[in-house]
């Protein structure tokens, strides 16, 4: 037997000027990787590090990566933003600072770039499905006033929003996204079945999931619903189909639509107009490129 320790496929640390990298987290060869742009990488990974998404972090199932936007600012104080151009309150990130952390970010095998911002397109199961299918993603969290446009035309970056409403950064947006993606690559889950029934999920059709029950059987005068305790098989499917089916249609009439329309839930949800930030961003992604 050898005393040597047995490798598990991770990359060795190299040297770099900046000495932030000799300390990072090696990497795992292959493995699907969120790179990500902040000007807080001490946020990160915070949720993600704990329960199934940080085992399988642990586990090198996924790699995380920090990109500190600050790394790359102007001058001895380092700045990364400046008065917008025209006029009007805050600061936006400059493009050329961007620019150069992107290109740091993008290195390694070719990944999609996400902005995370309100403007975006809404983040769906099927965008997630589609993420975990690939090498990884590599992430902006935005700050300030928002980032100059040109860097993100520049890099074809994409933009995604988790909900119609503003937070002071994108790095909480980011790690929705991760989250949201990571436990849909394989062995992340323990039992990758419950996939299968949840809400959003092709094997739901789409809908929105049917509520849960567990013991005890009776709590504070109310009982499991009796069809649950039955051991009919075929008609706890009917029960969870219908209760699906109840509550999309109650709950989210785009949903019920695209259903009955045999649409794309996330295409209906842009085409009904349901998200005015949305719609903005798309008639902005009209625009000729500068």
């Amino acid at each position: 037997m050898s005393d040597q320790p047995k490798s598990h496929g991770r990359l060795s640390i190299t040297a770099s000027l900046r000495p932030r990298e000799l300390m990072a987290e090696p990497q795992v060869q292959g493995a699907w990787t969120a790179s990500i742009v902040t000007l807080f990488p001490e946020a990160f990974p915070g949720i993600l590090g704990l329960s199934l998404t940080g085992k399988a972090l642990a586990q090198g199932l996924w790699n995380l990566r920090t990109i500190p936007l600050r790394d790359f600012g102007i001058g001895r104080h380092r700045n990364v933003d400046d008065t917008p151009a025209g006029g009007g309150a805050g600061m936006v990130i400059r493009a050329d600072v961007m620019d150069a952390a992107l290109r740091e970010a993008r290195q390694g095998p070719p990944r999609p770039v996400i902005y995370m911002s309100p403007r975006g397109a809404p983040l769906t199961q099927a965008r997630a499905r589609d993420l975990a299918q690939g090498n990884g993603v590599t992430l902006i969290c935005g700050r300030f006033e928002g980032v100059d446009q040109r860097v993100l035309d520049a890099h074809a970056v994409e933009e995604i929003s988790i909900g119609d409403y503003v937070l002071t950064g994108g790095e909480i947006a980011a790690q929705v996204l991760i989250d949201a993606t990571v436990r849909l690559i394989p062995r992340v889950l323990g039992n990758h079945d419950s996939l299968a029934e949840e809400s959003f999920s092709i094997g739901n059709r789409g809908l929105l999931e049917a509520p849960q029950f567990t013991k005890p059987a009776q709590w504070e005068g109310r009982e499991i619903p009796e069809v649950l305790l039955s051991g009919n098989h075929a008609a706890i499917h009917r029960w969870r189909a219908g209760e699906a089916e109840r509550l999309t249609k109650q709950r989210r009439p785009d949903l019920w639509r695209a259903y009955q329309d045999g649409m794309d839930p996330a295409k209906d949800r842009q085409l009904s107009g349901a998200s005015d930030q949305s719609r903005g961003y798309r008639e902005h992604d009209k625009e000729p490129r500068r």
